[in-house]
């Protein structure tokens, strides 16, 4: 009887994973970008908030998240602190945020990925987990605005151009 030993492949870096992530932002700014300035603060369909305030959740969740799992601080979310009034205000920070995402993930060591840790002190499972929401989180709202987007007239960019 043979035996051949195997070596287990890792399915994707935490670079690999960082791209992922990144291409959903940039497909998001340029959602943010394609809306007229007024409807991106005021348009809602059926009482969901305006894709605004959306983006702002997203801004408020991605780099201070990050931040809290690097410093092991399990601060509440909390995006009352940033209040944009023009798309050139969100977009500034959008791309500050990008920075902040780089910055920090790459602070994370391939062990940690799989640590639990408590995110904004109500969301317990490993940290690979929490990233991963944070994605499916902001493909979840990219869809509605896309929706906004169709609903105005608006073409969409193509889901599938992340980069």
């Amino acid at each position: 009887m043979t035996t051949t030993a195997t070596a287990t492949k890792q399915f994707m870096t935490s670079d690999q994973l960082l791209e992922h992530w990144q291409g959903h932002r940039n497909l998001t700014r340029r959602v943010i970008e394609a809306f007229p300035e007024k409807d991106l603060f005021e348009f809602s369909v059926g009482g969901m908030r305006p894709f605004a305030k959306l983006a702002i959740e997203l801004i408020s969740i991605g780099g201070p998240a990050l931040k809290g799992i690097i410093d092991q601080n399990m601060e509440a979310y909390n995006e009352e602190g940033f209040n944009p009034t023009t798309k050139e205000d969100l977009l500034k920070k959008w791309d500050e945020e990008t920075e902040v995402i780089n910055r920090y993930f790459s602070q994370i060591s391939e062990e940690r990925f799989q640590e639990t840790f408590n995110l904004f002190g109500q969301y317990e499972f490993p940290v690979y987990q929490n990233i991963l929401y944070f994605v499916d989180n902001e493909i979840h709202h990219r869809g509605q605005g896309y929706t906004y987007l169709r609903a105005l007239g608006i073409e969409p960019p193509f889901f599938w151009e992340r980069f």
